[in-house]
């Protein structure tokens, strides 16, 4: 089993999330599957269709978190010589004065957008193992970009 590396957050979340989807959504699902089978036909009865597809989906949606909590390594933030999970780094550009800043996670916490950048995305996987000041290239869609290690935290 492959691990999966998410913060201590993200555990409890989908510890949480589990929860609801074991207790209360199973509940809830369960009612509208009762509720359609009393309307009778079930070959016609949308309500039941509907209710069906909901069912399916919470009961992949708990497959997969239990196979992420069971198979979870916990990355702690924390200070590195070198760019590794936990880490996070000030990044710039090569020819751009703006510093950008991400941390690096799992693929399953991965948020561009927050700042949250997965270790195995093309930019995550090339800035593992760098240090400050070291620069370092990867290759896009548009073409090779090049960035220099601003701090490491």
């Amino acid at each position: 089993m492959e691990k999966t590396f998410i913060t201590k957050e993200k555990y409890k979340s989908l510890e949480e999330e589990l929860h609801v989807l074991l207790t209360e959504t199973r509940k809830e699902i369960a009612g509208k599957l009762e509720y359609a089978r009393s309307l009778g036909d079930l070959s016609e009865n949308a309500e039941y269709h509907d209710a069906r597809d909901q069912q399916a989906k919470a009961e992949d949606d708990i497959k997969r978190i239990e196979e992420i909590l069971k198979s979870a390594s916990i990355i702690k933030k924390h200070t590195s010589e070198i760019v590794e999970l936990g880490t996070t780094v000030t990044l710039q550009k090569k020819g751009e004065k703006e510093k950008t800043e991400y941390t690096l996670v799992g693929p399953e916490e991965a948020d561009l957008a927050g700042g949250y950048i997965s270790h195995s995305s093309p930019l995550g996987t090339a800035m593992i193992g760098t240090k400050k000041g070291d620069t370092f290239t990867f290759t896009t869609p548009k073409g090779s970009v090049e960035y220099k290690v601003i701090t490491i935290q």
